[in-house]
């Protein structure tokens, strides 16, 4: 019988930093269970020799050690005012604490030392500016890593707890064993593990999973917003200014339509369009090196729409994914658009993208249509923001910009949580993005951190 003091479920950021701060009580066994692969193993066949998505199972790109943002271009996020809603647990002072905690650790296991959005004046014209086309830029310190780096420090981070916990990858955990409503282990296909602290930290990917075993186990659950949209690609000169100040400009837009909340999201300087698959559905997403021998001539960011759904539906992951879906359906993968075509009501045709001065840095997508796709809420919603960031910043939305769809960010239903992640099933919490509570790397990691430390206080006051 294998039994441990504490499992740990998903290696992501959140798991990670579980795991992390669990060690500082060097007598406790701990299991950590990921059901990808090990960092270094970690490799998308798209990048060798595939155009379009081969349906891994499970995905490189979401799954194993460092999770869906490993891969990504490393933006740690260093305020409170987005990434997640951990505020409403611990509140902002004591949250502004912890994202610099674990900032720290980071650039102590390989991060670069650079912070863009340190210049308060330049801040501040960029944000006069664009409040001036019904925009609003939040400001934020950004420490970004790039690509590389963040899966150097993510090897760094193994090399440390690979020494003090056990590590088990490719291992999808099945189910979570409850009886009297207290958890007493996991199962996966290869064994059954015990113990009576478990960590459940899905990631995005688990999410869907994360919330069938919620049901499944009477967990009151929340409905979270889906978000839902494009990857827009221009040339990096367009939005040079803004990413040489603050690297990543957060930029809110209400649709005059609708009143719906319509945001950027992972802008990406010199950066790449790319695929991955959450669970067989191929979305879109993006990256940027920190090396400039990796960087290309675009820039590329999210145009999210946020959707809140009330009752009686609830199931916002499954309405993201079958949107998702129709992309797949009608290009094979993802489907890239010129602004100009989609304006005028016609699909791009391999001829119009070539013509176009954006050259797509995703070599897979297949020109199309996705006006087909999109519902009319969210196209308006699209078009409007990107009209307006026309306005504050040309050439954004000009015919040659470049729509990639569809990119959707999947949130679990949250669990009722207490202030230390808690659920109110005895000795399980539930962290990170997977769970409802977070959306980025710094809160997710925060979110491991307040886990650990509410389990190390209980094994306290225990002895």
């Amino acid at each position: 019988m294998s039994t441990y003091d504490a499992i740990i479920v998903g290696s992501g950021p959140a798991g990670i930093f579980a795991a992390r701060e669990l060690i500082k009580n060097n007598e406790l066994n701990i299991l950590l269970i990921e059901k990808g692969s090990t960092v270094e193993k970690r490799k998308c066949p798209i990048s060798v020799d595939a155009n379009s998505c081969i349906n891994c199972n499970p995905c490189s790109i979401m799954s194993g050690w460092g999770g869906a943002g490993a891969f990504s271009d490393g933006k740690l996020t260093l305020t409170t005012e987005f990434g997640g809603w951990l505020d409403s647990y611990i509140g902002k002072e004591k949250l502004q604490h912890l994202i610099n905690y674990v900032d720290e650790i980071y650039v102590n296991h390989g991060a670069p030392d650079r912070v863009f959005g340190t210049n308060d004046e330049v801040v501040e014209d960029l944000v006069q500016r664009i409040s001036k086309s019904n925009l609003k830029l939040i400001p934020a310190k950004i420490r970004h890593m790039g690509t590389e780096n963040t899966l150097n420090v993510l090897k760094n981070m193994k090399k440390d707890l690979e020494k003090k916990i056990t590590i088990k990858t490719g291992e999808f955990v099945e189910e979570l064993l409850i009886k009297e409503n207290k958890v007493y282990g996991v199962k996966t296909k290869k064994d059954t593990y015990y113990s009576e602290i478990i960590v459940c930290a899905p990631g995005r990917d688990g999410a869907e999973w994360f919330f069938d075993q919620a049901q499944k186990n009477n967990l009151k659950l929340s409905n979270n917003q889906v978000d839902i949209g494009v990857r827009v690609e221009i040339p990096a000169i367009t939005l040079k200014e803004f990413t040489d100040s603050i690297w990543e400009p957060k930029i809110i837009y209400y649709s005059k339509k609708f009143d719906d909340i319509v945001r950027t999201f992972c802008v990406n300087p010199n950066g790449y369009v790319v695929m991955e698959n959450t669970n067989n559905v191929v979305t879109v997403n993006g990256h940027a090196f920190a090396d400039s021998k990796n960087k290309s001539t675009n820039t590329n960011f999210a145009l999210l729409l946020s959707q809140e759904f009330t009752e009686p539906f609830d199931k916002p992951i499954l309405y993201g994914r079958f949107i998702a879906s129709l992309a797949n359906m009608l290009s094979g993968s993802i489907i890239v658009q010129r602004y100009g075509d989609l304006k005028r009501g016609r699909r791009s045709t391999y001829n119009r993208i070539k013509k176009g001065i954006v050259e797509p840095t995703l070599k897979g997508a297949v020109p199309g249509d996705l006006s087909l796709v999109l519902p009319h809420r969210y196209m308006v919603g699209i078009k409007e923001c990107l009209e307006a960031l026309d306005k504050a910043i040309p050439g954004v939305a000009s015919d040659h910009t470049l729509l990639y769809g569809i990119e959707a960010k999947f949130y679990s239903a949250r669990p009722k949580l207490d202030n230390s992640l808690k659920t109110e099933i005895d000795g399980l919490w539930a962290i990170g993005d997977g769970a409802g509570v977070t959306r980025g790397l710094i809160q997710a990691s925060v979110s491991g951190v307040i886990a650990a430390r509410s389990i190390l206080d209980k094994k306290d006051e225990a002895n």
